[in-house]
């Protein structure tokens, strides 16, 4: 059993005892806050420079322990001092050592500050409960991890986050799953550089599935960006944005580093 598959199977039984069928005006009642949680696509369309979607990551099966880091909200603070665009904050617990409580406190910090920057829930969604968690917390976007789910499973996950007014970042690794991706009408996709069956990171794969994307399509690097040559990279190629996360959260100036990847 690959990594991704053991996840998946856990994440099936971690939600077990929550799934219900969820409503759609459940759903919409999270679509007036639209503008209030902030565009998650807009924010990574910014014309001059390479957006950074900036990660909130305590661990990873891959890197083990991250950071021993406190409340997400100070972390979530550097990241907004430092110029971050968008956040993902990972809400996964056994792998990941999130927690949902790590996206509320956010959004919630931001929402009454009148200072903040769109959240993706990062997370391996399967169910539009998780979608209708995302939306309570405070989220603008929702991970769909292409490999993972089936094509009905993604539609019922987007048309959930449509409903709710949340925007969704596909997740692919192939010309396979991009071609899914695509069928989906997808607006924003998201080269995952890391193989999440054996977690193997190269920045080859965003140089060669990008400059297949629709035209259209957001596109993001993600994973294995470490530098201002990296974040190059990946903008040479056509990624409109990076996501970053192990390098921001070790880095000894966010602020420095956050600047380095805007002018790539």
């Amino acid at each position: 059993m690959d990594k991704l598959t053991e996840i998946m199977n856990w994440k099936a039984q971690e939600i077990a005892d929550r799934i219900r069928e969820v409503s759609a005006s459940e759903l919409e009642a999270f679509a007036g806050q639209a503008a209030a949680r902030g565009s998650f696509i807009e924010a990574l369309r910014a014309p001059e420079k390479l957006a950074v979607i900036s990660e909130i990551k305590r661990r990873s099966p891959s890197a083990g322990q991250i950071k021993d880091l406190g409340p997400s909200v100070e972390q979530a603070e550097k990241y907004l001092s430092a110029g971050g665009d968008c956040l993902s904050i990972l809400t996964d617990q056994k792998y990941f050592g999130g927690e949902l409580a790590d996206l509320s406190s956010v959004t919630e910090i931001f929402r009454n500050s009148g200072n903040g920057i769109p959240c993706l829930r990062k997370d391996f969604m399967i169910h539009p409960i998780q979608v209708l968690e995302a939306a309570q917390a405070g989220a603008s976007a929702i991970l769909i991890i292409v490999r993972a789910l089936s094509d009905s499973q993604m539609m019922a996950l987007r048309k959930a986050a449509d409903l709710a007014g949340l925007d969704s970042l596909y997740e692919i690794h192939s010309e396979p799953e991009l071609e899914r991706a695509v069928a989906q009408d997808a607006k924003i996709i998201g080269v995952n550089n890391r193989d999440l069956a054996v977690f193997k990171t190269d920045l080859a794969f965003s140089e060669r599935l990008i400059p297949l994307f629709p035209k259209d399509v957001v596109a993001v690097s993600e994973s294995g960006i470490w530098t201002k040559e990296d974040a190059a990279r990946a903008r040479a190629c056509g990624a409109k944005a990076i996501l970053v996360g192990e390098a921001l959260m070790k880095a000894p100036d966010t602020a420095a580093l956050m600047n380095d990847f805007h002018q790539a």
